[in-house]
């Protein structure tokens, strides 16, 4: 099927160096990529993924970091290269020409202030003594290939102007200006939309085909790589635990650590009393993970007995629209529905799931439910009072019952306050406790409930993990001692395994606590196993409704249909 070996990794070793301590970020990696094939490599957060594959660019060989020794063996059918052996001088001629690399945000690797289309003209003037003509001709050309809607358009547009998808797909045409012999995938499709992820997977298995590509695809979900994959392999802490052909070690994982990746995703045709974590299956001294099922019957009394209850959110004929264009004297002449006429209910103790695609008008509806944005109409009412009319001293005591978690939380949290001062101030704005000695042992009594350390108070938010300062944010909110949490995309952008964790979590606290929750995300696999009932959002409507199984079993609405088959799954 491969033709020959287009790169070889021997025995790659990364370190990196600070304050005396020395981190081993990759430790004795070894694998082949041939021409034609794509390699994924799957683990979680701080595995050594990304590290391994910016080695291979040489982009991680200056302090802090060392490629401390191994070999890079870069081949075509002309000539072969020891990368390692290349002087930073003439990297560039291997960076971009020969291999390329499409990064996991990119919102953070395109530049703000050039337009999409320049910045790619730029890669292409770099490597190739063509007219700024010829390059734009290329670039709009490559637009096209990319599958760009309007490429004359997007050419001129800058990075902020267009979606999530749309840039990762001016990053691949980046990529591929070049006509690259490897193409790097680091987590591109990490964060998009179930919908986006679908089509920038089978975007790129068409460009591999049509080009003849070497491929490294990089992910924490063994479920997307499944979908592009001919081998695989799994990192730890550095290293490659099990690496073979994608079906062998899906079908047959040897690995306790790749058994718990592939058993940390929901379930989709039931439901489970908790979510498998690696952690389940990593330690021997840990009783095995048993699966519990919860029975039909039980499910149904749980939704009847919420129904019995008295709502305690209730939205009728919600709309809220943002400004979309002006006229000379700066009134505005054109809205954006971002939420259109919008109505439903929420029960106490309820999860309801709120699912859509980006630019659905999701979070704008969660943002309007406790006043953090205006709507141009409709009503809102929580336990009996009139949220969009009431005055501002009765608000603060609302706020009190109504707390959201957002979806980035490093950017939720001051980076100048500890996590201790981060969950104390709420008390102190809401006048909770008498003292500020009640209110750090409340503080820290928490952040043992979201599974972190008393020790953990005096930190700052960027000495923790993605998913440790979503358990702060949880342990934040639930500071106030809310009855309602809106979810707002608040696992998303987590590894499997940490997003199971957190999800097991936010149950275990409805539980203990009597929460409520909007859950609201893209990912229609998580929304169906965490909520009782979803809606489905499109455009700023709702277009469809139901218990979760009825949702997900007997659906006809077409747009529900396509959220369902893009979720991936490990199957062959």
């Amino acid at each position: 099927m491969f033709t020959y070996l287009m790169l070889t990794v021997k025995n790659l070793h990364t370190y990196f160096y600070s304050e005396g301590n020395c981190t081993k970020a990759v430790r004795g990696v070894n694998f082949d990529l041939a021409k034609g094939e794509t390699l994924g490599i799957v683990g979680e957060s701080g595995s050594g993924k990304s590290v391994t594959a910016l080695s291979i660019l040489k982009l991680i060989d200056q302090p802090p970091g060392k490629i401390e020794k191994g070999e890079i063996i870069f081949k075509t059918e002309e000539k072969t290269t020891e990368l390692i052996k290349v002087p930073e001088s003439e990297m560039h001629r291997y960076r971009g020409k020969h291999i390329a690399m499409i990064f996991q945000e990119p919102m953070t690797s395109l530049n703000p202030v050039m337009s999409c289309g320049d910045q790619v003209i730029e890669a292409i003037l770099i490597h190739q003594d063509i007219s700024k003509a010829e390059a734009k001709n290329r670039v709009l050309a490559l637009f096209k290939e990319v599958l760009l809607p309007d490429p004359v358009s997007i050419y001129d547009k800058y990075p902020h102007e267009i979606s999530g998808g749309q840039k990762q797909r001016v990053m691949i045409a980046m990529a591929l200006s070049c006509n690259p012999d490897v193409l790097i995938a680091d987590e591109p499709t990490t964060a998009l939309d179930v919908t986006v992820q679908k089509s920038i997977i089978e975007l790129l298995l068409k460009l591999k085909e049509d080009r003849s590509l070497s491929m490294i695809f990089i992910s924490h979900d063994l479920g997307v790589i499944a979908q592009i994959a001919d081998k695989i392999a799994v990192m730890y802490k550095g290293e490659i635990i099990e690496y073979g052909s994608c079906k062998s070690v899906l079908q047959n994982p040897q690995e306790s650590y790749t058994i718990g990746l592939l058993a940390c995703r929901p379930p989709l045709d039931y439901k489970t009393r908790r979510l498998a974590t690696v952690e389940n299956y990593l330690y021997s001294d840990k009783l095995p993970f048993k699966e519990e099922k919860i029975k039909v019957e039980e499910t149904e009394g749980r939704l009847e007995r919420l129904a019995a209850q008295k709502p305690i959110l209730k939205v009728d004929g919600l709309k809220s629209y943002y400004p979309k264009k002006r006229n000379f004297f700066g009134k505005t002449t054109e809205y954006f529905k971002a939420v259109e006429n919008v109505s439903f209910e929420i029960f106490p103790g309820e999860t309801l799931g709120l699912v859509g695609e980006s630019g659905c008008g999701k979070s704008t509806l969660g943002r309007t439910l406790i006043k953090l944005m205006k709507p141009i109409d409709g009503s809102i009412e929580y336990d009996g009072i009139d949220v969009l009319n009431c005055p501002k001293s009765q608000l603060k005591a609302l706020r009190k019952k109504m707390q959201i978690i957002f979806q980035d939380p490093y950017s939720s949290l001051n980076p100048r306050m500890t996590i201790g001062q981060a969950i104390v101030e709420p008390m102190q704005v809401h006048k909770l406790l008498s003292s500020d000695a009640q209110r750090r042992d409340k503080a820290i009594s928490l952040l043992e409930k979201v599974a972190l350390k008393p020790e953990h108070f005096s930190r700052y938010p960027h000495q923790f993990s993605g998913g440790q300062r979503q358990r702060i944010c949880i342990a934040r909110a639930l500071a106030v001692e809310p009855q309602f949490i809106i979810c707002d995309e608040s696992v998303s952008a987590l590894d499997v395994s940490v997003q199971a964790a957190v999800i097991n979590l936010l149950k275990d606290l409805q539980l203990e606590f009597d929460l409520t929750y909007l859950f609201i995300s893209h990912d229609l696999a998580v929304v169906q196993y965490i909520s009782d009932r979803i809606l489905v959002m499109h455009k700023g409507k709702i277009v469809d409704r139901g218990t979760s199984e009825q949702i997900f079993k007997s659906s006809q609405n077409k747009y529900t249909r396509k959220l369902i088959s893009a979720i991936p799954v490990v199957s062959f």
